[in-house]
């Protein structure tokens, strides 16, 4: 049976589910890691959505972070290399019941402000914010077992709202 999509309203303890796993991963990682992030709607107070804890490790060198694999499998995590994204690596904890995403990237690269400026502005734009989350729950409503079409449907906003963000966070950060 295929993944349920499921969004639900914020819960507190998603940050503390975030500084756990961090303390994983900053023990894993060590010297290689310059920050971990939590990024995705559990990062945005307030926001609705699936409950899984997005975390977002800066590496210096992601050509490195393969030499990890073992370990972060060792505490759980499915390796799944770039995923589809170039400059990227990705894994994923919890298997069909997920739990936690990592999406690692190395200093520099424009996808951790592209990250970081969706959340910070979700978090700075309420309305924005409760316009998004309502997309999501009707999506998850509408394709309870459909994770691709749930995404797709989050695709002309998600665009939208990254544009707004980009701008809106360079501007911020001047």
């Amino acid at each position: 049976m295929a993944r349920k999509v499921e969004v639900c309203s914020y819960d507190d303890e998603w940050t503390k589910r975030f500084e756990d796993e961090a303390k994983v991963l900053k023990n894993i990682f060590k010297d290689e890691l310059v920050a971990v992030h939590h990024i995705g709607s559990t990062a945005v107070p307030g926001l609705k959505a699936k409950p899984i804890i997005d975390l977002m490790p800066v590496i210096r060198n992601i050509e490195r972070v393969d030499l990890f694999n073992e370990d972060m499998e060792r505490v759980g995590y499915e390796t799944l290399g770039e995923n589809g994204l170039a400059g990227r690596r990705y894994f994923q904890k919890g298997g069909e019941q997920r739990s936690h995403h990592v999406h690692v990237y190395q200093f520099g690269s424009p996808e951790i402000y592209r990250h970081i400026a969706f959340r910070d502005y979700l978090s700075a734009h309420p309305e924005i914010k409760t316009t998004y989350g309502e997309l999501k729950e009707k999506l998850a409503k509408q394709f309870p077992y459909d994770i691709e079409s749930y995404i797709a449907g989050k695709n002309d906003l998600v665009s939208v709202i990254e544009e707004k963000a980009c701008r809106w966070f360079y501007e911020e950060n001047d």
